[in-house]
């Protein structure tokens, strides 16, 4: 169980790195984008929403990715197909059962659940915050 903690704990911080890194880009990403095309009024707000959805999609995938790999590095899952289908599935906290890990690796792939839960969380207030300061839920207007 040490090592379970250990490694998650190595690759949630990781993880956390990929998503303050993620979400400066795709911040940056999303004013350059709205300058580049000139775009006013709800054309921008448009642009901007889909850049910031798309580049948190990204920033997620990324991080599945690295638990995925993680797994299959580790010997957890039998081949990397695998090891994404249960990544994801334990990232988004779906988690159908239908892959388990070995019972040595049960907190590890836990670890990932509580991670992908809290990063999840962090996109989502990112997204409306976006949504708030420059996208289509500006005050006194809507979508």
């Amino acid at each position: 169980m040490v090592l379970n903690l250990f490694l998650g704990t190595i690759v949630i911080s990781l993880t956390v790195l990929i998503h303050t890194f993620g979400l400066i880009a795709v911040t940056q990403a999303m004013g350059r984008l709205v300058a580049r095309f000139r775009m006013h009024g709800r054309r921008s707000r448009v642009v901007a929403m889909i850049s910031v959805v798309m580049g948190l999609f990204a920033v997620m995938t990324a991080e599945v990715w690295l638990w995925a790999g993680v797994y299959r590095l580790l010997g957890v899952l039998p081949d990397f197909e695998t090891a994404l289908y249960f990544s994801t599935i334990t990232f988004s906290t779906v988690g159908y059962g239908d892959v388990v890990p070995a019972h040595d690796w049960r907190v590890l792939a836990a670890l990932e659940g509580v991670n992908g839960f809290l990063l999840i969380g962090w996109s989502t207030a990112y997204l409306i915050a976006a949504g708030t300061r420059i996208g289509p839920f500006k005050t006194g207007e809507h979508f």
